[in-house]
């Protein structure tokens, strides 16, 4: 996939993309990452690209015409590429929506905004307004770079392992379970037993009932009506043996916890 900055400090963005997970994938060609600067489509000698807005108010404005222009040429290098504007008032950002847009692999052109805001009209070269949750940054270009950070998981080659952004937080729709490495003792705590035993059925029951407590404590707004409904005991009745025995012992940990 290859995504477009616009933003006004592109230096923030090469210096970002140049390490890690994200580097080694520039590297390799599955990812390509460029920058255009709305301030070389400005026409005054000062390459102002904000102003005050009409109507009064505190702050400064991002003007239409330097960053239209700079889509426009973002447009001419990726004629079909999805052009998101990163703001406050997008929708937020969810694992499945980052999952579809490495699935449908279209070219990003990313408008990264500052200021207070872009000029409203500037919307009409945009596709789809993006948030990567409910507060607000100094820029566009930390909520752009998490988003190519997110997507770039799920492109084929770009994880050494590609179970590892599977098995990710919210890639099942629920939090992560503990994980642990050597030493197999660090200052008295202990890898549960469960983990060291090499039963991978057991090892599979065990992090999904941890992922469905952590779920639980930090984000129920996860889980589905049934899974609230078995971790708060109201248990259907045909289920089976073997599927009780499961949630009443997710319920017994539940209760030991608090």
């Amino acid at each position: 996939m290859k995504f477009i900055f616009i933003t006004i400090f592109p230096e923030q963005i090469e210096a970002a993309s140049d390490h890690s997970i994200l580097k080694r994938a520039k590297d390799a060609g599955i990812i390509e990452i460029s920058c255009i600067n709305p301030r070389d489509f400005t026409t005054d000698k000062h390459r102002s690209v904000d102003d005050s807005p009409f109507g009064g108010g505190a702050g400064m404005v991002f003007k239409p015409q330097p960053l239209v222009d700079a889509i426009r040429k973002a447009k001419e290098v990726l004629p079909y590429a999805k052009v998101i504007a990163l703001c406050p008032g997008g929708t937020t950002l969810k694992q499945s929506m980052v999952v579809n847009y490495a699935k449908n692999a279209q070219d990003m052109i990313l408008v990264c905004g500052h200021y207070e805001g872009f000029d409203e009209r500037i919307f009409n070269w945009v596709d789809e307004k993006l948030s990567i949750g409910d507060y607000v940054v100094t820029g566009g270009e930390l909520p752009a770079l998490v988003l190519v950070d997110a997507v770039s998981r799920f492109i084929p080659g770009v994880l050494g392992k590609a179970e590892s952004a599977a098995e990710d937080s919210f890639a099942t729709g629920l939090l992560e379970y503990p994980q642990y490495t050597r030493p197999e003792i660090f200052e008295g705590l202990q890898v549960p037993e469960v983990l060291r035993n090499g039963d991978h059925a057991k090892i599979a029951a065990w992090r999904l009932k941890k992922s469905l407590i952590a779920t639980y404590h930090l984000r129920k707004d996860l889980l589905t009506a049934e899974q609230l409904d078995m971790l708060e005991g109201r248990l259907h009745p045909k289920m089976s043996k073997t599927q009780r025995r499961f949630w009443e012992e997710v319920r017994s940990e539940l209760n030991e916890e608090h």
